[in-house]
């Protein structure tokens, strides 16, 4: 039975790939950070299936610690302050979990066991101000957030790993990854839920910021896939996980809407709101996967109109639950 160790198991990704890996038979550990009431919506289906043990980026003992405990073969290093926005207003704290988080993982399997696999995840923000379009592995970096700033950091630290020690460490640059188990904080989350509770009389407003910018949106459980096939390899590499198509906020809130039958939305969405605009903006990404499909196998299954759908739904069936 091959054992892995996820960090970040509580997060969209992390439940999505525990899931996965339980369905290949591993034996699946998943760090949390020590929380007085520790967040475990995503995983409380499959929590006796999972051992989960307390460990934090922030503190390299506890990392050691949590890989000497489950004596992984694979680790995926999936947690991090993730959300853009607060790296404005958090930058210091996003840098140490977001990158130096990285190494720390990295320096405890290279004192723990060095032939352990190491996954990490990249974020298509590392290319920001894009230089090329479609973005592919060689596409050179111009990150436009601390959070892209951070993942930057954690990509070339992984690959400095890789080359200065002889470890199996690869990056996964994933494109915007969605579903219903993203945080609220997350814009197509927001709007999925929004758009819930406008069609159920519980709000009346959205507040949103620019509708312009453009993102290659894809389902969080195919691009999990991809991160499992990445280590499965003989040797490490870095790969780009996309979906190869775009498509702007604006078309995300219409679609959202049409779930619920509201084609007129403007007199219930707000726009260029000052609190959720970026002080640097990505405006256009869309990735390349094309190395992903050529020699992992892996390409997107899930639409664009199949992901809308299915958060809109997912988020109407949870606030008629919750009167």
């Amino acid at each position: 039975m091959k054992r892995a160790l996820i960090t970040g198991i509580t997060g969209q990704d992390g439940s999505y790939l525990a899931e996965l890996l339980l369905s290949k038979e591993y034996k699946v550990f998943g760090t949390v950070r020590r929380l007085s009431i520790p967040n475990i919506d995503n995983i409380h289906h499959i929590q006796e299936k999972i051992e989960l043990l307390s460990a934090d980026l922030l503190d390299q003992s506890s990392i050691t610690q949590a890989l000497v405990e489950s004596e992984p073969d694979e680790v995926y290093n999936l947690a991090a302050q993730s959300f853009v926005k607060t790296s404005f207003d958090q930058p210091v704290l996003t840098g140490e979990f977001t990158a130096l988080g990285v190494t720390r993982v990295l320096e405890a399997i290279r004192a723990v066991n060095k032939k352990i696999k190491f996954y990490q995840a990249s974020s298509s923000e590392m290319f920001g101000k894009v230089t090329e379009t479609p973005q592919k592995e060689t596409t050179r970096f111009h990150p436009r957030s601390p959070y892209g700033v951070a993942k930057v950091y954690g990509h070339y630290i992984t690959l400095n790993y890789r080359e200065s020690y002889d470890m199996f460490a690869c990056n996964g640059i994933l494109f915007n990854h969605e579903s219903p188990r993203r945080g609220i904080e997350f814009v197509t989350r927001k709007i999925s839920n929004a758009v819930a509770r406008i069609s159920l009389g519980k709000q009346e407003k959205l507040e949103l910021g620019n509708l312009e910018a453009r993102r290659d949106w894809g389902f969080a459980g195919d691009y999990v896939e991809a991160m499992y096939l990445m280590l499965q390899r003989e040797k490490a590499d870095d790969f780009v996980v996309a979906t190869g198509e775009n498509h702007s906020i604006k078309e995300f809130v219409d679609l959202a809407f049409k779930q619920v039958g509201i084609d007129n939305w403007d007199k219930y969405v707000v726009t260029n709101h000052p609190k959720h605009l970026r002080p640097a903006e990505v405006d256009y990404l869309i990735g390349d996967a094309t190395k992903a499909k050529k020699e992992l196998g892996w390409s997107a299954k899930t639409s664009f109109n199949q992901l809308v759908e299915m958060m809109v739904k997912s988020d109407l069936e949870r606030e008629r639950k919750n009167k």
